[in-house]
């Protein structure tokens, strides 16, 4: 569980660092491409999508197979598998009556993996 510890989170006095203002300023990230990465990091910050990115790390699964996995309704994974499709997460095929869903690709097997790394890392 994730805890807070009590401290100060301010300087002790207030001076700006111009240098390093316009360094940030600089490299920061066109607002499109900001709220790109923030949806991004919303979809995977739920707990359920989490899981079925991780299950689908693995290897291609149905709607039905999903739906086993989290032990939840169809139509909620369906719900879940259409947001994580529009973000470019997965994507799906069909095979006959089957529809099938995979990663979009890589990326998205590291970022889960770094994460994975950061978490185990923060309890040495």
């Amino acid at each position: 569980m994730l805890q807070i510890k009590e401290g100060k989170d301010l300087c002790d006095c207030r001076c700006i660092h111009e240098n390093r203002v316009t360094a940030a300023a600089d490299d920061a990230l066109p607002e499109d491409e900001n709220l790109q990465m923030v949806h991004l990091f919303k979809a995977m910050g739920d707990a359920n999508r989490l899981k079925i990115l991780w299950a689908l790390e693995k290897g291609e699964m149905c709607v039905c197979d999903i739906a086993a996995f989290l032990q939840v309704s169809e139509s909620a994974v369906s719900h879940q598998l259409r947001l994580l499709r529009q973000l470019q997460l997965v994507k799906n095929r069909r095979q006959g009556p089957i529809l099938y869903y995979r990663l979009n690709d890589h990326h998205i097997t590291d970022l889960m993996q770094t994460a994975l790394e950061h978490n185990r890392e923060e309890k040495k």
